[in-house]
């Protein structure tokens, strides 16, 4: 009995040992064409369909999905020898919505547990605090859908290598290099097709190699991205595969179709004609049948209601819309009125955000996305240059940065426009400077974040977007604060385009809010990049210093906000300026820093004011901190404007007009566009 039971303990520890000899020796092979009840583990929001797909995101808001190979791989022969080749292939589709979404990533990791990972930019792989630490030892390939220049994204069509970070080490527009001619093919990640992607590893070599292409296409001989990089440093002895996303944002959807790996060996061929089909993009087919006898079969109704539907139809206003033929390459970014009337419940007072200079603004929720919006109701009177203000607004609508909030589309009556933006939750900055609605003060630290986000945002708009954006309007209360107190910059309905390298040469009414122009408008009356520096360093100074751009003293006498820092500032009092409410609670480095940055940006001399890059280098520390001189700034600026030509209504600033409400003409004292 003993003697059959060392038998039996022997043959184990045999079959073990042989077991960790293979694990260990690194010929690890799979291959799934569709997820049916296959051996893979989910997590988070991640879910197989019926018909054996992975849906990453599900649909949800923000939420985060991984999948997983069960398994652990050894990646190395022993502990302290080299990563072995390798490679991997998938096939994935994505489907779209109307506003862009995150995309996903597929990933090799030295751990399942992604519990601190958030989504968005980061996949759910990575955090703002574990971002490009060398510990994470995760390598990534990233396929993105969205421009985020922060992260330095090449476009909103890409796919990268990211070693332990989400800034990619490379990385291409999504398509292939035909065999035939070498010419590139660009794809649509978000066409709701499917693709194949095929990621290459050699030890001898340390090169990456990642190819792509639509799924009835061989694998391409030139890859997509080809690189060098020692995964050796990157990827531990034993590590685990999956895919994980952060995105689905009204309703896109990242789906997994097939996969499959080998070790040191090319990964097994995906067989198309196995993978589980996408879901159809669009409205089902309607059966031959029903296209020929349904118009037949309905139209003797159609004949003896028509009169009467008629009728009905041209007594019913309720809805009537305006809409021109140009108006049909702009369809995507059009609401239908009646869609907004529902979603406001008729534009009721008590769903009334606002009112400003141009129009009321209400909060709406769509009635079948269930989104929660604002639409600002601005009055019309004259076609002449609709078409161009209507595209102007539909182009700015493509804009992609955080800390620029969304304009969805828009929507026309006779007489009327409706800009729809994404609802911010915490409303505009200005109620918490200037303690409206019973608002809780403003700390210190969500002061200067505030600066250095609309700060970014002006960066993007006036050099990193694909057009040079000229806001024009730059305030307090056009700055909108979500359910983080993330800063947005909104409100683009006085916004002006043009093309980078190109000079804006068309002059126009002066329009924005009196406090936040620049001098120079009064004489060119041409709005510039350098102009909404000047509009930006008012904003900063209200921020800091809690206070409007324009008031009036214990005499009645009207005290502009930069002439009372800047007395300050001469007298070596710079931060009594600082928000009393506050008490003291605040970075005095930062404040000094944010105060004298709003000075020089709000300089009369338009060549003494820095760019928004240069405000950004500042902020972010990239730079030492601007020192000012009386060369900069001195009392007597005020007449060597006057001197120079400056209208001095600029300067003066009439009772009239200390209301803060937008002007049309700087000559005049009215309101409107």
């Amino acid at each position: 009995m003993k003697a059959m039971s060392s038998s039996l303990l022997c043959a184990i520890f045999t079959s073990v040992l042989c077991f960790a000899t293979i694990a260990a020796g690194g010929d690890d092979q799979f291959l799934f064409s569709g997820f049916a009840g296959a051996n893979i583990t989910l997590d988070g929001v991640a879910t197989i369909t019926p018909d054996g797909l992975v849906d990453l995101t599900n649909a949800h808001e923000r939420l985060i999905g991984h999948m997983f190979y069960p398994t652990a791989l050894h990646f190395r022969k022993s502990p302290n020898s080299i990563v072995q080749s390798f490679s991997v292939s998938f096939a994935f589709g994505i489907h779209p919505n109307y506003r862009p979404s995150q995309g996903f990533a597929f990933f090799i990791a030295k751990s399942m547990n992604f519990s601190s990972a958030i989504d968005l930019q980061y996949f759910g792989i990575f955090n703002t605090m574990n971002q490009g630490n060398l510990s994470n030892h995760i390598f990534a390939i990233e396929i993105d859908t969205l421009l985020n220049s922060e992260l330095r994204d090449i476009d909103a069509n890409h796919i990268g290598i990211d070693i332990n970070s989400v800034i990619s080490n490379e990385s291409h527009t999504a398509g292939f290099y035909d065999d035939n001619n070498g010419l590139f093919n660009p794809l649509n990640l978000t066409t709701g097709e499917a693709m194949l992607v095929w990621i290459d590893y050699s030890e001898e070599t340390s090169q990456i190699n990642v190819s792509m292409s639509s799924l009835y296409m061989s694998k391409p001989g030139r890859p997509l991205i080809s690189t060098i990089y020692n995964l050796s440093t990157v990827i531990t002895e034993v590590a685990y595969l999956g895919f994980a996303s952060g995105a689905g944002k009204d309703n896109t959807r990242h789906y997994i179709l097939g996969w499959s790996f080998g070790m040191n060996r090319p990964a097994p061929i995906i067989d198309i004609r196995k993978l589980p089909k996408l879901p159809r993009v669009g409205p089902k087919p309607q059966p031959k049948v029903l296209v020929v006898v349904l118009p037949i079969a309905t139209g003797t109704l159609v004949f003896t209601v028509g009169l009467t539907v008629f009728l009905l139809v041209r007594r019913n206003k309720k809805y009537a819309e305006l809409r021109e033929d140009w108006e049909t390459e702009f369809g995507p970014h059009r609401f239908s009125y009646k869609d907004l009337y529902y979603s406001t419940g008729g534009f009721k007072t008590k769903n009334l955000l606002g009112v400003g200079g141009f129009g009321r603004v209400y909060k709406g929720m769509l009635p079948k996305s269930n989104v929660e919006i604002a639409v600002k109701r601005v009055s019309h009177e004259s076609k002449q240059g609709m078409k161009e203000f209507v595209a102007e607004i539909v182009s700015i609508g493509r804009l992609q940065h955080r800390n620029i909030a969304h304009l969805l589309g828009y929507c026309r009556r006779k007489g009327e426009l409706f800009l729809v933006y994404e609802y911010m939750p915490n409303g505009s900055l200005d109620k918490y400077l200037h303690s409206q609605d019973n608002k809780p003060t403003l700390s210190w630290p969500h002061r200067f974040q505030i600066i250095k986000g609309i700060a970014s945002g002006l960066l993007y708009l006036h050099e990193e977007w694909e057009k040079v954006v000229i806001h024009r309007d730059i305030k307090a209360s056009n700055i909108l604060l979500d359910n983080e107190m993330n800063a947005r910059l909104g409100d683009f309905g006085l916004a002006r385009l043009y093309d980078h390298g190109l000079v804006d040469s068309s002059t126009t009414h002066v329009v924005g809010t009196i406090g936040y122009l620049a001098p120079e408008l009064a004489c060119t009356r041409k709005a510039t990049p350098l102009t909404d520096v000047f509009s930006f360093g008012i904003f900063i100074l209200e921020v800091v210093c809690g206070r409007r751009p324009i008031r009036q003293n214990a005499q009645e006498k009207q005290v502009m906000l930069v002439d009372w820092v800047l007395e300050h500032w001469h007298n070596r009092t710079i931060t009594d300026t600082v928000d009393a409410a506050l008490h003291g609670d605040y970075n005095v480095s930062e404040a000094c820093l944010a105060l004298k940055l709003g000075l020089l940006c709000s300089h009369p001399f338009v060549d003494r004011r820095p760019t928004m890059r240069q405000v950004v280098k500042y902020l972010e520390g990239d730079a030492e901190s601007p020192e000012l001189t009386p060369t900069h700034m001195n009392f007597e600026m005020l007449a060597m404007m006057q001197n120079e030509g400056f209208d001095p209504y600029i300067m003066s600033y009439p009772s009239s007009m200390t209301s803060h409400g937008s002007v049309s003409d700087i000559s005049t004292t009215g309101t409107g566009r």
